[in-house]
């Protein structure tokens, strides 16, 4: 058999014809890249089947391709839709409350017979952290690319003035950074275009090791990028930027991105309207993306435009500066190389470019570049050798590297045909797709052997009922606990619902408080907070759980770690410890103490994850273990649905079961903090407490009939 792969690429518009590149900020270069990957890689003799998972979205501002369940690619290659979140379009950073509710979709998806995959390649940290949950529930190898990553953004905003409440309102920065985390935690392989992607800025976080990077630099479609133009695609680019040039056959500075303020375009404007050399010589055409009504542009995407719309009035640019509100995909290339045509020169002054695949293009097109010196096009001026780099934070720098590069004609036709000989022997999707399968490859011979997926045992029942016995038991009102004994040994109930118990008490601890309650036997037991499955036929532990959590967990290293917060915290005694929780007691009520423990762990490289519970007791897990893990483990290893697990949520900590899990009870006494921590829909808050909530929550989810 042939190798399956499965991307997941879960923002923007993604589709597998006329790419709507720059509509929005999330539909970019990613975009055509992961296409164009998924295209290559079926062409291949060895791989069978690529998936390519996006959001299915159901929209009128949006086309209705992008609602399709599924859609073919070419031969050997599909997109498949998911839906998760709400039905409309959202902008990336709003996706991150409904990522859980994908991760289930895809594990169900993937347990179908004749789904399974042999490697999940994540694009951008939203899909890292679907792709780490993924991975880790079914033992399927990671691939990880982050395409941009939120410390490097974070650090250029910093730069650039912005405080970090507004970073972190604009970009949910912090969520990104952790899951970008989560990912490199997770990932066997970290595929990057270029060598200072993996030295400088993967190498800041805690859980990148050098070993998991591979420089894979992406490919360029001979067939579309190339030098030879002709006569009818210049005539139909004159109609898009006629309208705009007083002298349209001077050299152009062409630049094409999103308007979106890493792009640094108002810069660039800014520098060709304060130098008369470039004024004299160029044009200046601008292609950011499609607009129909600025009005209905994301606000950043009219920010930027207005800035670019005030220098051209500024300095009196009209008829010197195009901007034009639409293009096609197809005039991309006739774009280059009608710059190329004319003497021109391809300017990239982003703030920073994780690789910068237009660069590429151009020089396919024998367009020469003006480009940051950050990133990417300094491996691609290594190779080429068909341009220059500038300092783009500095205006200065940039129009006297745009002044330089367009004075000598001999020069530039030098620069052209390095350009175009470059590119044809490094950068070729044949080679790329050829080097990504024997990296691939190569790393399923050398990865240690991973836990495997869950053992499915017999299921013995059909329903699962996940209680707390440290909250929703804790203090049962007599009569509701009558009501529950009731309801949980009467049939059809009894016969078709596993009662499971949770708890961060041991097992023999938990058992004796239980055995007060006169309660049906559970099935099983997830004890110290989901660090430990007991089964109820021998109450042993689950050997496959315990090995999956066990990755990577060092015990001795998270106390070293975490003593350095001991002004804040203190070790709870040994009754409250374990092989695989670590357990502490605030000194004082904190907040901001649980991202204190976080960036403590991530520093240190620890795949470990602090959990914060009732707002004083902080204990310190596997980056894999936590109670709601425990219940999915639960679940998928019975064969049973998410739609039929049933969990009560009420105290600080709890929001892991509010997150995916689609049937959730709250009680009214639940702790004031919890339901901000809501993501999903299907979640039933109970006018009683306690135990009157769940046979509250047992009717309104028909918990109680059979099925």
């Amino acid at each position: 058999m042939g190798i399956r792969l499965l991307h997941l690429h879960l923002h923007g518009l993604f589709r597998s014809h006329e790419l709507e590149l720059g509509r929005d900020a999330d539909t970019g270069g990613q975009t055509l890249y992961v296409l164009e990957l998924a295209r290559s890689l079926a062409q291949r003799a060895e791989v069978d089947q690529v998936d390519v998972v996006t959001r299915l979205i159901q929209d009128r501002r949006v086309h209705l391709d992008y609602s399709q369940r599924e859609e073919v690619i070419g031969p050997g290659a599909r997109i498949l839709r998911f839906p998760f979140g709400p039905k409309r379009y959202l902008r990336k950073e709003l996706l991150w409350p409904h990522l859980e509710e994908l991760a289930d979709q895809l594990v169900e998806h993937l347990s179908q017979p004749g789904q399974r995959v042999d490697w999940i390649h994540a694009h951008y940290a939203d899909a890292g952290l679907v792709g780490a949950l993924v991975s880790q529930r079914m033992g399927i190898p990671l691939v990880f690319t982050g395409h941009s990553l939120g410390r490097e953004k974070q650090r250029r905003l910093l730069a650039a003035g912005l405080d970090r409440s507004q970073i972190e309102q604009t970009y949910a920065i912090s969520r990104r950074i952790d899951a970008e985390e989560r990912a490199l935690a997770q990932a066997d392989l970290v595929i990057t275009s270029t060598r200072q992607e993996a030295d400088q800025q993967y190498s800041r976080y805690g859980h990148f090791q050098a070993a998991q990077a591979e420089v894979v630099p992406p490919g360029v479609d001979a067939t579309r990028f190339h030098p030879h133009s002709s006569s009818q695609e210049c005539s139909a680019l004159q109609s898009l930027l006629q309208p705009f040039l007083r002298e349209p056959d001077r050299p152009p500075l062409l630049a094409i991105s999103r308007a979106v303020r890493r792009k640094n375009i108002p810069a660039l404007v800014e520098a060709y309207g304060q130098s008369p050399v470039l004024r004299q010589r160029h044009n200046l055409v601008l292609v950011l993306g499609c607009r129909d009504d600025p009005r209905q542009l994301e606000k950043q995407q009219r920010d930027v435009l207005q800035q670019v719309f005030d220098l051209v009035d500024r300095f009196d640019l009209y008829g010197q500066v195009a901007y034009p509100k639409q293009h096609s995909r197809a005039q991309i290339p006739a774009l280059y190389r009608w710059a190329a045509r004319r003497g021109g020169l391809f300017v990239n002054p982003a703030l920073t470019e994780p690789f910068g695949l237009t660069l590429l293009e151009a020089a396919a097109c024998g367009l020469p570049m003006v480009a940051t010196d950050d990133g990417g096009p300094r491996d691609i001026q290594n190779r080429c050798e068909n341009g220059l780099l500038a300092d783009v934070t500095d205006p200065g720098a940039l129009q006297e590297a745009l002044e330089l590069a367009g004075s000598d004609r001999s020069r530039w036709r030098r620069w052209s045909d390095n350009g175009v000989e470059a590119i044809s022997r490094h950068f070729s999707w044949d080679a790329h797709v050829c080097q990504y399968l024997a990296l691939m490859q190569q790393k399923i011979r050398v990865s240690p052997v991973r836990v495997s997926s869950v053992v499915r045992r017999p299921s013995p029942v059909s329903r699962l009922l996940a209680l707390d016995l440290d909250s929703s038991l804790e203090l049962p009102e007599e009569r509701s606990l009558t009501h529950l004994r009731d309801r949980l040994q009467a049939e059809p109930l009894a016969a078709s619902t596993g009662l499971v118990i949770l708890t961060g008490r041991s097992l023999a601890q938990a058992r004796q408080r239980y055995r007060e309650l006169h309660l049906p036997d559970p099935k099983a037991w997830i004890c110290r907070a989901g660090t430990e499955i007991h089964h109820a036929a021998d109450h042993a532990e689950d050997p496959v759980w315990a090995k999956r959590i066990s990755q990577a967990w060092d015990r001795e290293a998270v106390l070293a770690a975490m003593g350095q917060l001991q002004e804040h915290l203190q070790l709870q005694d040994a009754d409250h410890q374990s092989r695989y929780k670590v357990s502490y007691l605030l000194r004082a009520s904190n907040r901001g103490l649980i991202g204190l423990a976080r960036q403590c762990l991530r520093r240190h490289g620890l795949q470990a994850e602090p959990q914060l519970r009732c707002h004083w007791f902080l204990d310190v897990l596997p980056q894999r273990a936590s109670r709601s893990e425990a219940i999915r483990f639960l679940a998928q290893s019975w064969g049973l649905p998410l739609e039929q697990v049933l969990v009560v949520a009420s105290q600080q900590g709890d929001g892991e079961l509010l997150d995916g899990l689609p049937a959730t009870v709250v009680p009214a006494d639940h702790d004031p903090c919890l339901l901000g921590q809501r993501t999903q829909q299907r979640v039933y808050v109970s006018k009683r407490p306690s135990v009157g909530a769940v046979l509250d929550g047992l009717t309104h989810y028909r918990f109680s009939g059979s099925r």
